[in-house]
């Protein structure tokens, strides 16, 4: 089975290096990420661009909008990635250089980040980026959930924020990342209701091998988990991504492997990951139809 990690970082941030070298014991470099890849069968990942001005800045506000991957200078063909956000940087200049970044092929989508950033999902000044996603046919990718930083504010991160966004633009795909956990139950809603609204499963864990296990094998740990994609009950709209370098890829896997029935483990790992983001079809092997 191939994979695509639908949720993924490779980015000059502080707190991800600490993660790396102290939680997850991951080799957190361009080397370290497609080895990994290579011995699982993960044929794509998809980062998520942010950076930071300052050792632990982020959320920064004078981040420049779009942000990238800046771990490195060059992206290999198993990376693409999607242009981060800074709403504090998102003038008319930044419009116009999204507007230009979204003509390159391994950029993909736009990620907005809820929670981090003050600001709601159906801010005004988001409209922009919802306009371009429409006329690039990529999609939005939302921060929901717990925030990687105490800084960031929870209200503004909830799920129940995107149901608006997604019904006022129905011709735009949405992914809402690590499903709005803990709130997952308010977050298979809006997914079960729109059309338009699709959820990874990323970074619901984070620590090493030995870490992971422990928690998918606790029996309460993710009850609230396996009751919101039951109730969901639409597993093709869920992506498998991985939130890297915050957990290795192999348990992941498993852990997700773990999570969907196996005759949706085609969808949730590599399928639906080419519905929601057009542009990747063209950049692995065989196309599904």
């Amino acid at each position: 089975m191939k994979i695509i990690d639908a949720h993924m970082h490779l980015s000059q941030i502080e707190e991800f290096k600490r993660t790396a070298a102290e939680k997850s014991f991951v080799d957190y470099s361009v080397a370290g990420i497609l080895q990994e890849y290579a011995e699982n069968g993960v044929v794509l990942g998809i980062g998520m661009g942010l950076t930071e001005t300052q050792p632990d800045g982020f959320p920064d506000a004078i981040s420049v909008t779009p942000m990238g991957l800046d771990l490195t200078e060059e992206l290999p063909p198993q990376l693409v990635y999607c242009l981060g956000i800074n709403p504090f940087t998102l003038d008319q200049a930044a419009v116009a250089r999204l507007d230009e970044d979204l003509k390159k092929p391994n950029a993909v989508g736009l990620k907005i980040y809820l929670g981090y950033y003050p600001f709601y999902a159906y801010d005004s000044v988001y409209d922009p980026v919802y306009e371009l996603a429409a006329k690039h046919q990529v999609p939005v990718v939302f921060h929901t959930g717990d925030t990687y930083s105490e800084r960031g504010l929870l209200k503004y991160s909830h799920p129940l924020t995107l149901d608006e966004v997604a019904v006022k633009h129905r011709e735009v795909n949405f992914m809402m990342a690590h499903f709005g956990d803990p709130w997952v139950l308010d977050g298979a809603e809006v997914v079960y209701k729109n059309r338009n609204m699709f959820a990874d499963l990323s970074g619901l864990m984070v620590g090493d091998a030995a870490n992971c296990q422990r928690l998918k094998d606790s029996p309460l740990f993710f009850a609230h988990l396996r009751h919101a994609i039951t109730y969901c009950d639409h597993y093709e709209k869920f992506l498998f991504g991985t939130d890297w370098p915050l957990a290795p890829i192999k348990p992941y896997i498993q852990f997700v492997q773990e999570l969907i029935p196996a005759e949706y483990h085609e969808d949730v790992f590599y399928k639906t990951a080419l519905k929601v983001f057009p542009k990747i079809r063209s950049l692995v092997e065989d196309e599904v139809e």
